[in-house]
């Protein structure tokens, strides 16, 4: 027990130290965003169950990649935030609660925002680069899939993960979230799977950029000039006098 205490502390603990702070002193006010957005699933949620609301949340945030992409592209913000019919809302509301709770806290809401559009828009335009490729491709898709109703805040949780994870040093969960995408493609190579795959691969990229950036920040800091030595041999310079009060 005490070496998966361990085991969790060094995984985790600097994301519980980081998150317990603001939610200690400010509570729910410390996430703003997250509550926001698991108000708009579930408003979306209770509209798009009634007769009259379906075809209107289908027109401003339902993506299919047999859309135009323009229509898609404009429709792929609010569709982050479309339940999917056929999965429990509970499902989606807990993930956007959790997940995005802690990137809003430990990422800040603009960068939150960023990787999770970022991972959804990836799953967008992979669906219509799959749908091409063909079903008999190991990245491809069947041609039905351009009719498949594609939102969600799936890929975005996922690519929230697996950032935090990269970020905070809990790489173990960031490669098991991956690695459960990759099982979930073997077992059902469905769209969802794959779009999943693709948010990954974004977010990757995004660490990638992250990366590099920090390192160049690090070598221009370490390459500064500094004050250039004394020649050798000159002495040291003497000291103010200091004046006597009075």
């Amino acid at each position: 027990m005490n070496r998966l205490a361990r085991w969790a502390r060094a995984e985790w603990g600097l994301v519980y130290v980081t998150v317990r702070g603001p939610l200690v002193e400010r509570r729910l006010r410390a996430v703003p965003m997250t509550l926001s957005a698991v108000a708009l699933t579930a408003a979306v949620q209770i509209v798009q169950n009634q007769s009259w609301g379906y075809g209107f949340v289908q027109d401003v945030g339902g993506v299919r990649a047999e859309d135009p992409l323009r229509l898609a592209l404009l429709r792929t913000p609010l569709s982050l935030f479309v339940p999917a019919l056929d999965l429990p809302v509970w499902g989606a509301l807990l993930q956007v609660l959790f997940v995005f709770g802690i990137a809003e806290i430990c990422l800040g809401r603009l960068r939150t925002l960023v990787i999770a559009y970022t991972a959804t828009l990836a799953g967008t335009l992979y669906a219509r680069l799959g749908i091409r490729l063909g079903f008999d491709s190991l990245f491809g898709l069947p041609s039905s899939d351009a009719r498949v109703v594609d939102t969600g805040p799936s890929a975005a949780v996922v690519g929230l993960a697996v950032f935090l994870g990269w970020r905070y040093g809990a790489y173990v969960t960031a490669g098991a979230v991956a690695a459960a995408m990759a099982v979930e493609v073997g077992l059902k190579g469905n769209l969802a799977g794959k779009e999943h795959l693709a948010a990954i691969a974004a977010v990757a990229a995004l660490i990638a950029l992250s990366s590099l950036h920090r390192h160049h920040r690090q070598s221009r800091a370490n390459a500064a000039p500094g004050p250039p030595p004394p020649p050798v041999g000159t002495p040291p310079p003497e000291p103010h006098p200091r004046r006597s009060p009075g």
